[in-house]
């Protein structure tokens, strides 16, 4: 039963505070899900993200799921996706009016312009993470050319992140196994 907590208020503590939707939310549950309750090592936890990015849908509730069927089996993946989708569904309910009475504030745009760099600084920060893990377990070489080619591929030959972060398993996969 403590697992099942544990696991409720990993994901709705980011729900609450993740605002920007999944990408803003994703080093909110890195921290709960690694750090707070250990529930997997970073590693693991970058290989999630990697999968959650390379299938279709929302990335926050793919990882809910799946790090809850990993934690406490179904009952663990309905209680993770639960809490979720909570926050959001709450807030919409009782926020409902304001949004639409105020979605044209220039206070309101103000505050989402200042809240951009935050989310772009916190998806650096984990980006540098998950470098720093990756050099640790597959060396600089296999990492500096996972980074060479997903850039090429990405900014280069505009090939969809999805299909970058698929080869990039199955290289894993294949190589680094």
């Amino acid at each position: 039963m403590k697992e099942l907590w544990d696991l409720f208020v990993a994901f709705f503590i980011p729900g609450i505070v993740g605002y920007g939707g999944g990408p803003a939310s994703i080093p909110l549950v890195e921290h709960e899900v690694v750090k707070n309750y250990g529930f997997m090592t970073t590693n693991e936890f970058g290989e999630v993200l990697a999968l959650a990015n390379a299938l279709p849908g929302p990335i926050a509730t793919k990882m809910a799921g799946y790090i809850g069927f990993e934690v406490a089996g179904t009952l663990g993946s309905i209680v993770a996706l639960f809490a979720t989708i909570v926050p959001s569904l709450l807030a919409m309910i009782l926020l409902l009016g304001l949004l639409t009475k105020y979605k044209d504030s220039p206070k309101v745009k103000r505050i989402t312009t200042y809240v951009r760099p935050i989310i772009a600084v916190l998806m650096g920060f984990l980006t540098f993470q998950f470098f720093d893990t990756s050099v640790e377990s597959a060396g600089w070489i296999q990492t500096i050319f996972l980074v060479i080619v997903s850039l090429l591929l990405l900014e280069k030959y505009r090939v969809h992140p999805a299909w970058v972060v698929a080869g990039s398993l199955v290289y894993g996969a294949v190589f680094l196994s």
